[in-house]
């Protein structure tokens, strides 16, 4: 870890004349700011890929074109000195915090990039225009920086796809890392947006993650039941000798555990999260307000069939508690049910 002050940059000329080491990798980390320890997370694991002869940028910027509503913008949270703080203690060279007229210099700018019909989904559908606004800034980030690689978070896995897909699609030719959400002890993910909550609002948002909780642990005692039952031995022999004792009902358990097969795995994930959240939206005091909850497919965020067996999947949860929406999700292996 570099014990160097990071440099601070304000403008595209001085980061195109940052030095770069010979022969090493630039590895490039994007934020909006208000940094946390999900984002010293991004930082250090970027370090660590970088290696000490490899070079670490932060970029700091609050971009209007993700944001609907001007109050939304205004009330972002802004906190440089205490970003440049977290970026140096994680273990970046550099931390580029330009200003709006820096990044577009000519207003809003013309050309964008479009997210397309994956950018309509969930977060699209609920933030139009979101994805194409961050697209934008990230494509316009990534040839300002230069990396070798960049870093995102899973907790936005629906950022973190389209990047993918748009750095695949225009052949930018640069590695993007995933790193795992960062969570507080209690479960809640880590997230600029938590100052916003009250005590009250805290505890009903717990929802969010307990709810994607009680989903992984359905489908896991759904797999493992399924296991079980394949690994059963055959019950013809061991039935009809219970029986023989007279334990009809024992030898019928036999035969049902050997044989059982799980309710469909996609449905009984949804159902297991929902549970969760209905309570919460039903408490009096500080409801929470369900925007939506999905299971999809990571490739293009469409939703998992409810026959779907088997292969990876996204479970994504979005809720308003108070005035403050939040995400989360969590990875899943649906695993063979049949």
């Amino acid at each position: 870890m570099t014990t160097a002050p990071a440099a601070l940059i304000r403008t595209s000329g001085e980061l195109h004349a940052l030095a770069r080491p010979a022969g090493a990798q630039r590895a490039v980390v994007m934020t909006m700011g208000a940094l946390h320890q999900g984002h010293a997370t991004l930082i250090r694991a970027a370090r660590a890929a970088a290696g000490p002869d490899g070079q670490v940028v932060v970029t700091v910027f609050v971009n209007p074109l993700q944001f609907g509503e001007a109050a939304d913008l205004e009330r972002y949270p802004r906190t440089l000195d205490a970003d440049l703080a977290v970026a140096e203690e994680a273990g970046a060279d550099a931390v580029f915090a330009p200003s709006a007229e820096e990044v577009y210099p000519g207003g809003e700018p013309q050309v964008r990039i479009t997210a397309g019909p994956m950018g309509e989904r969930l977060e699209g559908s609920s933030r139009p225009g979101h994805f194409d606004g961050m697209l934008t800034v990230v494509a316009k980030l990534l040839h300002l920086t230069r990396p070798d690689a960049a870093f995102f978070g899973q907790k936005d896995a629906q950022q973190l796809a389209l990047i993918r897909r748009m750095v695949r699609d225009l052949d930018f030719g640069i590695g993007i890392v995933a790193v795992p959400t960062v969570r507080d002890p209690d479960g809640l993910a880590l997230s600029s947006r938590n100052r916003f909550l009250s005590a009250g609002e805290r505890t009903t948002a717990l929802a969010l993650s307990k709810a994607l909780f009680a989903a992984r642990d359905r489908l896991a005692a759904q797999q493992a039941l399924h296991a079980r039952a394949r690994t059963a031995p055959q019950p013809d022999g061991r039935a009809a000798a219970l029986t023989r004792l007279g334990e009809a009902r024992a030898a019928a358990d036999s035969q049902a555990v050997a044989l059982a097969r799980p309710a469909v795995g996609p449905a009984a994930v949804r159902a297991a999260a929902r549970a969760v959240l209905d309570e919460a939206a039903a408490q009096e005091d500080v409801p929470l307000v369900l925007d939506y909850l999905a299971l999809v497919d990571p490739a293009d965020f469409t939703e998992v069939p409810d026959d779907r067996d088997g292969g990876e999947a996204v479970l994504a949860v979005a809720a308003r508690v108070g005035a403050t929406r939040l995400i989360d999700n969590i990875p899943l292996n649906l695993g063979a049910l049949t």
